[in-house]
């Protein structure tokens, strides 16, 4: 039998592992992205140079839901073109086009899940005495590295070339609700050696946050206070050059880190889809369509667990 989505959701323990989304998240997400998916097929079929009448050819073998089912198992497994094509009954070429043709549609449902906190509706934590100086209500910042394929070029390979992870990548950059967890924005990806708080000028972020709401990063955005446009920003404190680290530092870091772990988990869960864990293998084209797709993935699952 082929996979489909009519079979494939009477089975939901398996559909959540091949989708990261319930069954009835993924029917609230074919309902919100249905009038984008009439909209971009309007497109494609009255563009200018088409020979072919509307309506002529060879009729679909997936019908709507089917197509972004696929879409999305590729996103969660990333299996190649070849095999997700025998499961749909499809071939490689086909899910090729329905990759490019869906991915971007994805990715602005993705944004329209993406929304800053609210300060006059969000709940905010009691912190811990040590963090009274920080700001009480905030987003978390960090990124992540995934790896790509090496480009030929000499001078192009170097450039993706990240230290860190002694390959070559492109990186991340995400911003997360602290009280939430969901995920408000996600950067323009650039090359992996970018250093982190270069990244978080490069991105705006900052300046794209509510009056009132803070930002909080790990020991790469030492400063973040500075860059903030009000100065609501806070991340751990150094270990002083030369010194042992001063008990109430390692108190506060403890502390610190406990409130920032959010981001941490939000970075887990879009890892969970191996579109963005695997090595890359579309020599880096479209990877901020893709990160921002599963983003949205993501904040779906969320936003059900939230409203709990």
């Amino acid at each position: 039998m082929m996979l489909r989505y009519g079979y494939l959701s009477t089975f939901p323990q398996a559909f959540y592992v091949m989708t990261g989304l319930k069954v009835a998240q993924f029917d609230a997400l074919i309902e919100d992205v249905l009038p984008k998916f009439q909209a971009a097929e309007q497109k494609r079929l009255t563009r200018r140079g088409r020979q072919r009448a509307i309506g002529g050819g060879h009729p679909f073998e997936l019908d709507v839901p089917d197509q972004f089912l696929l879409v999305i198992v590729w996103l969660r497994r990333y299996p190649i073109h070849e095999v997700l094509g025998f499961f749909f009954g499809v071939s490689d070429s086909t899910v090729s086009r329905l990759i490019d043709r869906l991915v971007p549609i994805l990715e602005a449902a993705g944004r329209d899940t993406m929304r800053m906190p609210d300060p006059g509706k969000a709940q905010r934590k009691q912190l811990d005495a040590l963090l009274q100086a920080t700001p009480d209500l905030a987003v978390v910042i960090d990124s992540f590295e995934q790896r790509v394929q090496r480009p030929r070029k000499r001078r192009a390979a170097d450039a993706l070339y990240s230290g860190k992870k002694k390959q070559h990548t492109l990186k991340s950059q995400v911003t997360v609700d602290e009280t939430t967890g969901q995920i408000v924005d996600i950067s323009e990806s650039v090359p992996g050696p970018t250093g982190d708080f270069k990244l978080l000028e490069r991105s705006g972020v900052l300046n794209r946050l509510p009056p009132g709401v803070g930002a909080l990063g790990d020991l790469a955005y030492v400063g973040i206070d500075k860059l903030h446009p009000h100065g609501l920003g806070a991340a751990p404190r150094r270990k002083p050059r030369s010194q042992p680290r001063p008990k109430a530092d390692v108190d506060y870091n403890r502390a610190f880190s406990r409130r920032r772990i959010v981001v941490e988990h939000s970075i887990g869960r879009l890892r969970h889809y191996q579109a963005l864990t695997q090595m890359d293998r579309h020599h880096r084209r479209r990877h901020t369509l893709r990160v921002r797709a599963v983003a949205g993935l993501v904040n779906r699952r969320l936003g059900h667990r939230n409203a709990r």
